[in-house]
């Protein structure tokens, strides 16, 4: 007899920093996304794909949705977030304990647009001091509000993550895989890899970093267990790049350090990593320069 197989998209949609990669991440079992205390960490759609038994979920990680900003890089941004709502299965919506921004407002009303099941999940429940201001909460937000369940959980501390999965995997339709079952994400290695350098970019400068930094992967060879990646760093201005390269080359190597370590993690090889910091002016800004750096695909 024929196994009968599921398969769907899963949205994950919030505001900046509500912990959307912390809880796919935790989800897959694998570091996908990149992570930071810094807004908008998270500039594209990063696709986690996770198959147990008969059931494959594509979780679709966005970039934070936040106010209207006049660059092309947020504008990019938002589009991105709005488009995953398109032809998904289900959307997840992260807030954090008890907070219920206009910002998370703003985002709500995207949500109502899509046709599917969606689900609250208000992360962080580990930092609030007092459980009980939990459900009153929730009862206040549902009163004006329409979700099909919700889920106080933490991400980060892995707390009440499988009622959320197994929701979601009932809610997948019958139909084949479309991912290799051994297969965790649509993305390159190359993407991958230029994602870590960044993530360590924003780890190591803290509230220093330049937010128009971005890096491309200019070269990736790999041979047997080694592997020779090249990566530029972008910024726009010479201070940034002072910022990003530090006195007498130190930052810039402690970056490479860092990164050289996932980068062996995630390839299960030795890695030689080398990086370059250019000027490239107003980059943030300049739709044709967003596309060079595979940023997004405008009409």
């Amino acid at each position: 007899m024929t196994q009968i197989t599921r398969f769907g998209f899963a949205a994950f949609v919030g505001r900046p920093n509500v912990g959307k990669s912390t809880l796919l991440n935790h989800i897959l079992g694998f570091k996908l996304s990149i992570t930071s205390r810094k807004p908008q960490t998270t500039r594209h759609r990063v696709l986690g794909i996770l198959t147990e038994d008969a059931v494959q979920i594509a979780f679709v990680d966005t970039p934070g949705m936040h106010t209207d900003q006049p660059k092309a890089m947020n504008r990019m941004m938002n589009q991105t977030a709005e488009q995953a709502l398109s032809g998904v299965d289900a959307v997840v919506m992260l807030t954090e304990h008890t907070r219920w921004t206009d910002l998370d407002e703003r985002v709500y009303q995207k949500l109502t647009r899509a046709d599917c099941p969606k689900y609250w999940v208000i992360n962080k429940v580990d930092q609030l001091s007092d459980k009980n201001q939990l459900l009153p909460h929730i009862q206040k937000v549902m009163e004006t509000h329409q979700f099909d369940e919700v889920f106080p959980l933490s991400a980060l501390k892995t707390l009440n993550l499988d009622p959320l999965v197994e929701t979601l995997r009932v809610q997948m339709p019958e139909g084949p895989f479309l991912y290799d079952e051994d297969q965790i994400t649509d993305r390159s290695q190359r993407f991958l890899a230029a994602e870590i350098v960044r993530e360590q970019i924003m780890r190591q400068l803290g509230d220093e970093i330049p937010y128009e930094t971005t890096v491309e992967i200019e070269s990736f060879d790999h041979q047997g267990d080694r592997v020779g990646i090249h990566a530029l760093i972008s910024v726009e201005r010479e201070g940034q790049k002072a910022i990003v390269v530090g006195e007498g080359g130190l930052r810039l190597k402690q970056i490479g350090v860092e990164a050289r370590k996932r980068l062996e993690e995630l390839l299960e090889a030795q890695v030689a990593l080398k990086l370059w910091v250019k000027v490239r002016a107003s980059w943030s800004n300049d739709e044709r320069a967003l596309k060079s750096l595979g940023y997004a695909e405008f009409d």
